[in-house]
């Protein structure tokens, strides 16, 4: 048997209010007020240089991750990537965007685009609500592994 979500006590037959009803599950967040002062009790820290990033470095991201990772927006994966840096010149202009996104401090726009799919959250008897479901963002390759090396570093 399948249950139509229900949102706010009414059904979501329709795409649209299927789509209002996740919307307004997953971004409640974002009408809620921030207080910036809480950043004014952080210290200050003095500026440290950053290094350039190293080929190896770009090597050791890959092996920690598996190759079973869905492609975002860019249809690249993994094990395509792995490939490619076996070229040892592909893997140098790698490492020249990743130091010119550093040092520019620039996050290519490329870089932000993602896609999100809905998938339900696993062990439920039904899934008549959508807090039963989960959002999952699929984010484009060369800025995920950017952004490992960067979380490596840090």
């Amino acid at each position: 048997m399948i249950e139509a979500i229900q949102y706010e006590g009414c059904l979501c037959i329709k795409l649209e209010d299927l789509w209002i009803a996740l919307h307004n599950s997953f971004n409640s967040a974002q009408i809620q007020e921030i207080d910036i002062h809480v950043l004014d009790d952080i210290p200050n820290k003095s500026m440290k240089e950053w290094n350039s990033f190293s080929k190896q470095e770009l090597v050791d991201v890959f092996e920690k991750y598996n190759n079973l990772s869905i492609p975002g927006p860019d249809k690249l994966t993994w094990s395509y990537i792995k490939i490619i840096i076996r070229d040892e010149d592909c893997l140098s202009k790698l490492i020249d965007i990743a130091n010119a996104c550093i040092d520019l401090g620039y996050w290519p726009s490329h870089f932000k685009l993602s896609t999100i799919v809905i998938i339900p959250k696993p062990n439920k008897i039904v899934y008549d609500s959508p807090k039963l479901y989960q959002p999952i963002v699929l984010l484009n390759i060369i800025g995920k592994l950017f952004e490992k090396m960067i979380g490596d570093r840090l």
